[in-house]
Parts: structure tokens; C-alpha cells; sequence
């Protein structure tokens, strides 16, 4: 049985406020994680409400189903990928949705459970699978990969300035014995960075341990794609909320949303639209939210946290803002 995931919902009152579920709609949260968002949203749903909740991990989607059980046939667990929501929808008849949820990264369970090998300040087999029946895991990606492949993965996931070098001592040293676990890992950042450049700042072997772990686990593999999957599974007046934790996956999230706004694709010398491409939606605020003060030092985990909000066009490409009006 797994043990209950200890996870503190990043923005919430937010995610509420944007989202507005009401009675009777049908909603995604397709991070499923500890459940946290997916109770909030379901108790404003009633029974006459539907929420799907997807994660590729089965430990968190048995945790999330014990902890939403109270809500019967109003939850439906999936396993599975986001990344796949339409095709996993469809297989429980579901064409369109009210809301969608979308909380990106890691969950604080997977860094606090040492088995899963996901932290660098815990001993563990290296794996950081989000999914562990996936073939892909850490030590594959460590112990395999090339020197100038793992240069690329820790320069471009993770913004390692030490990337080159680090590679360098990670291929070293598994030239002797293999690097099996999270500690052998540390130990290599820990030689390949200078002292100097390891005082101060965060762990130094943080940005490696992001770069393996979305390389392992494909997290910036077809994001764009799955936001703009998402948008289409929208009704009118729908909306999505995506939490991102990192540049690259904003960036992704910023450009789909945007492409969504505005799909138009006439040159700019034309003196008006010839492709006929209507608007999906729009970005509600235009610029990301991002998390209160007050909610940062409550959880520092949401620091780098930044909310983005779609909302769905009608066929005209009128957008309703609130769901109590209607369109004009």
C-alpha cells in the first residue's frame, strides 16, 4: 500500500478563482499528484459533476483515490500520460471538458520518498521515473549516454553552467564502477564543481538532478502539443490552468497559448486576415501569475511557480471571461 502523500497545493485560491468549476461540469486535473487541486475543484462540482484525474504514477493515483473516495463516481482515476488526455477521455466517453488542470514537475511525495530516487539530499537507487514501469530510467541516462549527449541534457534542462565538466567526471567515473545511486551522483557533481563555485546559492547538484530527471521522464517532450490538445477539448467559456516550475516549460506553455490567441498566419503585409483562422481563446491576465509572499514562505517549493490561465473562444471566437454571463 502506498504510504499518503504529503503535498501542499501550489496556488490554489488561484487555480479556484480562474478555473471556476461549478455544479455539473466536467473537469481534468491531468497532474493528478497527492489529489490536492482535485479535491478543491470537486467539492464545488456536487455529485452531478465529473473530474478525470490522470498520473502515470500508480502510487499516486492509489493515495489520490483513497483520499478522494468520499466523492464516489463524481472522481474517476487514469492512469496514464497527460500528454494522452484525449485519447484516455475518450476511452470513458468524455469529448469535452469545462476545466482542465495541468500541475507540471516533480510532486513533493516523489522528492520526499528516498526509494524513488528523485533527491539529492537522500541515499537511493538512481531512477526518477514518474512512472516506474517506464524501461527509461536515471541510471540508464547517467551510465550510458555519451559525454557530449549528457553535456547537451544538463546545458539545455537544466541550465547547468558546469554541464561540460560535469559530464566529463560522470563518464570518468563509471569508467571504474558504474554510478548506481544518488549518492555516487552528488559525489561527482559535488568533484566536477569548483569549491569556490559551489559556496552559496542552491544545492550544486540541483540543476543537474532537474536536467535527468526531464530527460528521463520526456517532461518537455510534446508539452506545447498536449496544451494545445487540451485548448480543443474545451467548451465554450472552458478553461485551463497550467502551473509551470521552470523557463522551458513556461516557455512551451507561453508559446501554445499564445499560437491558440492568435493562430493567425497572414503576413504582416497583408492588409487584412486571408487564412481565416479564428481565435481559440485568450490568456486571462495576458502575463503569468505567480505565487503571494505570504505563500512562498509558507512553501517554498512554489518560488519559481508561475500560473497561466486559457479560456475558450465560441465559434466566433467571442470569449467569455464570466461564466455567469452570457456571450454577446
Amino acid at each position: 500500500m502506498a504510504r499518503p502523500f504529503a503535498h501542499t497545493s501550489i496556488m490554489l485560491e488561484a487555480c479556484l478563482e480562474h478555473l471556476a468549476p461549478q455544479e455539473g461540469m466536467t473537469f481534468l486535473d491531468g497532474t493528478l499528484g497527492g489529489g490536492g487541486h482535485a479535491e478543491a475543484v470537486l467539492e464545488r462540482l456536487g455529485a452531478s459533476g465529473r473530474l478525470y484525474g490522470i498520473d502515470r504514477d500508480p502510487e499516486a493515483l492509489e493515495a489520490a483515490s483513497r483520499r478522494l473516495s468520499r466523492f464516489g463516481a463524481s472522481f474517476v482515476p487514469v492512469h496514464g500520460n497527460y500528454k494522452d488526455a484525449a485519447a484516455l477521455l475518450a476511452q470513458h466517453g468524455v469529448e469535452a471538458l469545462d476545466g482542465a488542470l495541468l500541475d507540471l514537475g516533480v510532486s513533493s511525495y516523489q522528492l520526499d520518498e528516498p526509494s524513488r530516487g528523485f533527491s539529492y539530499n537522500a541515499d537511493a537507487p538512481l531512477d526518477m521515473r514518474m512512472d516506474p514501469s517506464a524501461p527509461y530510467s536515471a541510471y540508464d541516462v547517467v551510465n550510458t549516454l555519451s559525454r557530449e549527449r549528457l553535456t547537451e541534457i544538463l546545458r539545455r534542462y537544466g541550465e547547468e553552467k558546469w554541464a561540460p565538466r560535469i559530464a566529463q567526471f560522470i563518464v570518468k567515473r563509471r569508467e571504474i564502477s558504474p554510478i548506481a545511486t544518488t549518492g555516487d551522483l552528488v559525489e561527482v557533481i559535488l568533484a566536477a564543481i569548483p569549491a569556490g563555485a559551489r559556496r552559496g546559492g542552491p544545492h550544486p547538484a540541483k540543476r543537474t538532478f532537474q536536467a535527468i530527471r526531464i530527460e528521463v521522464n520526456g517532461e518537455l517532450e510534446g508539452l506545447g502539443d498536449a496544451v494545445t490538445s487540451l485548448i480543443g477539448l474545451l467548451r465554450p467559456g472552458g478553461r485551463l490552468a497550467v502551473i509551470t516550475f521552470h523557463s522551458l516549460e513556461d516557455r512551451a506553455v507561453k508559446e501554445a497559448m499564445a499560437a491558440a490567441e492568435n493562430p493567425c498566419v497572414c503576413p504582416p503585409s497583408a492588409p487584412y486576415c486571408i487564412c481565416g483562422r479564428i481565435s481559440q481563446g485568450k490568456r486571462i491576465p495576458h502575463k503569468p501569475l505567480v505565487p503571494s509572499a505570504a505563500e512562498i514562505e509558507a512553501n517554498p517549493r512554489s518560488r519559481s511557480a508561475k500560473l497561466r490561465i486559457f479560456v475558450k473562444a465560441d465559434a466566433e471566437g467571442r470569449v467569455l471571461i464570466d461564466r455567469e454571463r452570457e456571450y454577446t
